[in-house]
């Protein structure tokens, strides 16, 4: 039995085909992934009673995805952002001694790579592994001034889903002149299903500071406690009905976040290399676009974990650094695990 298959998933305006991609492993665990954006479309879980939940906010059709772009506060669902996650200040930063003006797409700020960002382009597969661990990598290469960012970037990433019942999400990236990067993926998680809220699902961040931000969501630069704040996830709480923070990886644990259904009894411990989580809850399309299963994703359908550098690092020096030099290698690796208890 094979335990990947391919499929078209439609026609972009173009005419170029786009194509969905099914990973499964042995415990009866599924993921899928398209070629617009390298999308996470769909999450199978197998639970304790042999129920299966998808657990990843999505639409059943490649129109779905290009229409939730044209919306007042796209959604990015499922999706690979860059060339760089979060906002940059007024979509400026200087780079060894020169200002890059980038394009603006989030009033005076850019956001998520720009006006038409890594999220919105097909991506190449490059191989499919089969067996124990089947993996997918897809490719991408971003011209030199794409959104006015210098280099040519190109690059890949790696879904692999382990027979432990683990999704790792690997992003390589490599340049031909100095630039900045900053990759994540961009999933709504619900693991009550995609159909539900999260409002009653358990969160645990292992952090216990949030970076501090402006009124438009930008980095002051300082580092907030988050003990006796809204932003205290250290023991689990309810999902928060609004969020949209970066918690800072503090401490050395086996996971960096977590998530929690007593509903389903499922959890999913999020895993990073990253020096940040940033926490968005939302997935809300307006009643424009109907998501999977002819869903009416709201403000409270998913939560995202986005596994990062710091938005607007490299207006910050004290912020780790998000230049990729010429000759070096970018990589991130995240997890997200999952557990039927």
């Amino acid at each position: 039995m094979t335990n990947s298959i391919s499929k078209s998933f439609g026609l972009m305006p173009n005419g170029e085909e786009v194509y969905s991609y099914e990973l499964s492993n042995k415990n009866g665990m599924s993921l899928k992934v398209i070629t617009y954006g390298a999308t996470l479309t769909e999450l199978k879980v197998p639970l304790k009673n042999s129920e299966i939940v998808d657990v990843v906010l999505g639409f059943d059709t490649l129109e779905g995805y290009l229409k939730s772009f044209q919306l007042q506060g796209s959604p990015y669902m499922g999706t690979t952002v860059g060339r760089y996650a979060g906002r940059i200040h007024n979509s400026t930063f200087t780079l060894n001694g020169k200002k890059i003006q980038l394009n603006k797409n989030n009033g005076d700020n850019s956001l998520h790579g720009g006006i038409i960002g890594f999220s919105e382009k097909v991506w190449t597969v490059e191989k499919v592994i089969e067996g124990e661990n089947p993996a997918i990598t897809l490719s991408y290469s971003s011209p030199a001034n794409e959104e006015n960012y210098p280099g040519n970037l190109t690059v890949e990433v790696t879904y692999t889903l382990s027979d432990t019942n683990e999704v790792s999400i690997h992003f390589n990236a490599k340049t031909t002149e100095d630039t900045v990067v900053n990759l994540t993926n961009h999933s709504y998680f619900n693991l009550d299903g995609h159909l539900f809220d999260v409002k009653d699902q358990e969160l645990i961040v292992n952090s216990n500071q949030v970076l501090e931000t402006t009124a438009d969501n930008i980095p002051t630069g300082r580092f907030l406690e988050v003990t006796n704040t809204p932003f205290d996830f250290l023991t689990p709480k309810k999902c928060p009905s609004s969020i949209d923070n970066t918690f800072v990886v503090t401490k050395k644990s086996e996971f960096e976040a977590s998530l929690f259904s007593k509903k389903n009894n499922l959890k999913m411990l999020v895993h990073t290399d990253q020096p940040g989580v940033h926490i968005y809850v939302g997935g809300n399309c307006f009643n424009e676009v109907k998501g999977k299963e002819n869903a009416d994703y709201h403000p409270l359908s998913g939560i995202c974990f986005e596994t990062q550098n710091f938005p607007d690092a490299p207006n910050h020096e004290h912020f780790p650094s998000a230049v990729l030099k010429k000759g070096d290698e970018y990589n991130h690796t995240s997890i997200f695990k999952f557990q039927s208890l």
